[in-house]
């Protein structure tokens, strides 16, 4: 403990860029851990929230070789404004989507909503078998009251808080020296 304390006060750039490499790696694990053990196949909406840990994952990866092999911290500062903004979008997607969930806004005509006409039912029964569409407006697993896009807006939210922190603390930092 007294060694992440010291890490928080010497470095909070690094500091918070491990903080949000683990976090974001414990999100996306988990999102896995949904789709590929207990089967709950990812709606078009859950793919697209994804994508802001892919990126920044091995953005604070590259903060934490960038901080140890001596780059310049207005580069690294820039990095932690990137990942707070990408995590902050993807927090508002999260909203977004358990809006959707909860049907207090309509959602993507692709997974959500209702079937346009296809001609007749022979069209329609051709594309239900050769699609397989998870819905974006269903609830498949909650908890609490929050289903998983929920928790992804939280989880996304504090990792955004996280490199703020990290970003006004290191210009602090940056000041005294």
């Amino acid at each position: 403990m007294a060694a992440i304390l010291n890490l928080i006060r010497s470095s909070p750039v690094t500091a918070a860029a491990y903080a949000i490499a683990a976090g974001g790696a414990a999100a996306i694990l988990g999102a896995w851990f949904f789709q590929y053990v207990v089967g709950l196949n990812p709606c078009p909406l859950c793919l697209e929230q994804r994508t802001a840990y892919y990126i920044a994952i091995p953005l604070a990866v590259l903060i934490v070789f960038g901080a140890s092999a001596g780059a310049a911290r207005k580069v690294l500062l820039a990095a932690l404004v990137v990942i707070a903004e990408i995590m902050l979008w993807n927090a508002g997607l999260g909203v977004y989507h358990a809006g959707v969930e909860w049907k207090w806004w309509q959602g993507p005509r692709d997974c959500s909503g209702p079937m346009t006409s296809f001609g007749s039912a022979g069209g329609l029964l051709r594309q239900i078998q050769a699609t397989s569409v998870v819905r974006c407006d269903e609830i498949p697993w909650s908890f609490l009251g929050l289903s998983l896009a929920g928790y992804n807006a939280l989880i996304s939210f504090a990792l955004a808080m996280i490199a703020l922190w990290g970003f006004g603390a290191g210009m602090k930092k940056s000041a005294e020296e």
